[in-house]
């Protein structure tokens, strides 16, 4: 193209990368860039750190990988030779001044150029300031005879850097995203992309990852804003997407004549679908065969069942119930019900056996003592190593089915139903699993693979929820009503609140205070917790990191 070139064909690419699958990835550019050639795109679009996969974390420590991502940059940036096509490549990239997040302008068959993200993430889930030096404020870019900003992420949540690039004369700005999901996120995103336009006065495209990592689901939902702000266009989030859209300078600035604006699901259909997405690809990512979970007859395993289901197809799913003397035929019947709505295949082992052992073999040592927390524990660990064993013979790594609230007040067994590789429900609290469990029940996931309909029995929405781990027990014996819980522990998890300003919303002083107290010594049980996708915006984990040795307290 001329220097006077009026329009650009621009293709977003909202792939799913793995982390350290950097021959992988380049796979996938590849075949990306083949489309890209054939539908006569000018520029190609990936997302941050594409090529070795967002949060490398302290893999981009290791030399191999990112000399390997050098080369597989100068391999992707050689198909461009003869083509008028130029690629915006993620990938972590060293030079003689250190490490950088960096984006390669792969045209002409070679790299062309580099721009280094300048503001580093440091809060929250990321920490790129431990491995990634800053890169200064980053010029334009010049990609057929236009001035091209190219801010790297987080660069787009100041004004510095778009100000920076406007002052040098950028027409337009391309943002490479690895955004993870959160729920206020899509409206901080548009937020901080709508500032940096009205800034600026330059429209701007965004591009951001899909897929799970670990504790983190990266939703995509790339879009692009015209100079006005106005959204013109807009790509699926939680599924993989190549979006077209053609650009032409009318007068001073640069209009979206076409794209595609495509649906985006929002609230409680994202939440389940970030549970979904983010289990598929951690069960897929790391090769296991399927799931396998103990099935209650409660809540919390109905709606992870459901979800398992979703992500991976019922016939990777297995369940098992694993009643006791203290199981009730409701829940039995209740369990099967849930298996056989999800079309999940479903075994029945009863842990008693287990449990007369372990009381004979610590008669001598238990004599004279009360029945109590140890007894019931017994059970718990019990269900553990029947589950642990089917998933040694068979593959299937475990799913475990605690809520955020059980976990952060302590109520769970260490190496009992903590035990497991996975843990889809370990941010959300105990009432958001009654309202996922009712929308699962009225809506099907747009990236589900399971059943339609009432798959989580009315019945166990209802019931009051127990461990049957002695007669008659409810979870409120031990913990004060769910709602109530949810409330103080958001106060305390998700804001960082006073004790007083906890009491302030009308709860009793005493349980206020005992609520804390759980929270601060279950640190050690949620520090050997297996991960599980963030959802809210404080997960336990990556984002609260409290020390597990701690004796403060607010003052009474």
């Amino acid at each position: 193209m001329s220097q006077t070139q009026q329009k650009l064909h621009i293709l977003s690419a909202q792939l799913n990368p793995i982390v350290g699958d950097i021959w992988g990835n380049l796979a996938k550019a590849k075949t990306c860039l083949g489309h890209a050639l054939s539908v006569g795109a000018d520029v190609l679009v990936f997302t941050e750190l594409f090529l070795i996969g967002y949060p490398p974390e302290d893999l981009v420590l290791k030399p191999a990988a990112v000399k390997d991502c050098r080369e597989a940059t100068e391999e992707l940036a050689a198909l461009t030779a003869g083509t008028k096509l130029t690629v915006i490549m993620g990938t972590p990239w060293r030079n003689e001044d250190g490490l950088y997040n960096a984006v390669a302008i792969l045209s002409d068959g070679r790299v062309a150029d580099l721009r280094f993200k300048h503001e580093l993430p440091n809060y929250a889930v990321f920490d790129e300031k431990r491995v990634f030096n800053a890169g200064p404020l980053p010029t334009p870019v010049k990609i057929a005879g236009v001035l091209v900003g190219i801010p790297i992420c987080e660069d787009i949540w100041f004004d510095r850097v778009t100000q920076s690039l406007k002052q040098q004369g950028a027409e337009l700005l391309i943002v490479p995203n690895g955004s993870p999901y959160r729920r206020p996120v899509k409206q901080e995103r548009l937020a901080s992309a709508r500032a940096r336009v009205s800034e600026t006065a330059l429209p701007l495209i965004y591009v951001n990852q899909i897929g799970g990592q670990d504790e983190l689901c990266f939703d995509g939902g790339s879009f692009a804003l015209d100079a006005s702000g106005a959204c013109v266009q807009s790509l699926p989030n939680f599924s993989e997407s190549q979006s077209s859209a053609l650009w032409e300078k009318g007068g001073d600035s640069w209009v979206c004549k076409q794209a595609e604006q495509l649906d985006q699901v929002e609230g409680e259909a994202a939440d389940y679908a970030a549970m979904v997405l983010s289990l598929r690809d951690y069960v897929n990512k790391n090769g296991f065969p399927g799931v396998l979970l103990g099935l209650s007859g409660g809540i919390d395993s109905g709606l992870s069942a459901a979800v398992a289901a979703d992500a991976l197809g019922p016939d990777r799913v297995r369940c098992v119930m694993m009643p006791s003397r203290f199981t009730s035929q409701e829940s039995l019947d209740d369990a099967a019900d849930n298996a056989r709505r999800l079309a999940i295949p479903y075994d029945v082992i009863s842990i008693e056996p287990a449990v007369e052992a372990f009381a004979q073999m610590l008669s001598g040592q238990f004599a004279g003592t009360q029945t109590g927390v140890a007894e019931e524990n017994i059970q718990s660990r019990s269900r553990a190593v029947l589950l642990m064993a089917l998933s040694n013979k068979f593959g299937h790594m475990v799913l475990t089915t605690g809520n955020k609230s059980e976990m952060a007040v302590g109520y769970a067994t260490l190496y009992g139903d903590m035990c497991g590789g996975y843990n889809a429900l370990k941010d959300l609290y105990k009432m958001e699993v009654y309202a996922l469990s009712r929308w699962r029940n009225a809506h099907v996931c747009h990236i589900g693979l399971g059943a339609s309909g009432e798959v989580i029995p009315q019945r166990i929405i209802d019931k009051a929820p127990s461990a049957e781990l002695r007669e008659n027990q409810t979870d409120q014996d031990s913990l004060p009503p769910y709602p109530a819980l949810d409330d103080m522990l958001h106060g305390f998890v998700e804001e960082e609140a006073e004790i007083e300003d906890v009491i302030a919303r009308g709860h009793d002083p005493v349980v206020v205070h005992r609520i804390q107290n759980l929270l601060y010594v279950a640190e050690y049980k949620r520090r050997q917790a297996p991960p599980g996708v963030k959802i809210g915006t404080r997960n336990f984990g990556r984002d609260r990191r409290y020390p597990i040795t701690n004796k403060y307290r607010d003052k009474p």
